[in-house]
């Protein structure tokens, strides 16, 4: 595993203020795991890491294990097809990972905002029963 920035260590022992994080910053937390973890590890460190920052913040609620999961997906499946590089090479790649409506097209509304996919993680929608 290679040596990891300061803001990531951070991040991983639910120390960032999350009033500051935005969704760029999620997205380049998640590209620094997946480039140091295998993607077990990484969701697990990732989902921890979430909720240890929404429960400082006050608001555990709303950590939502299947958009956690599900984006963290994505973006592994992106890292793997664009290779090792930059995060801003990567960012640039990969545009639309910083629109947050990136999971509608897999997910129903419904689906996506039910109690089960805030606490476990759920298949897309054209994939469920």
């Amino acid at each position: 595993m290679s040596e990891q920035p300061a803001d990531l260590a951070c991040f991983l022992r639910g120390e960032l203020n999350s009033a500051t994080v935005t969704h760029r910053e999620h997205v380049r937390m998640a590209f620094e795991m997946l480039r140091r973890y295998d993607f077990p590890e990484a969701a697990l460190y990732y989902s921890r890491a979430l909720q240890s920052l929404t429960a400082r913040a006050g608001v555990p609620g709303k950590f939502h294990q299947t958009i956690t999961v599900a984006f963290l997906s994505l973006l592994a499946e992106r890292l793997f097809e664009h290779g090792s590089g930059t995060f801003e090479a990567f960012a640039q790649a990969h545009p639309d990972l910083f629109d947050r409506s990136v999971l509608e097209r897999l997910y129903s509304p419904e689906r996506i905002a039910s109690a089960a996919a805030r606490t476990i993680f759920l298949l897309p929608s054209a994939l469920a029963r």
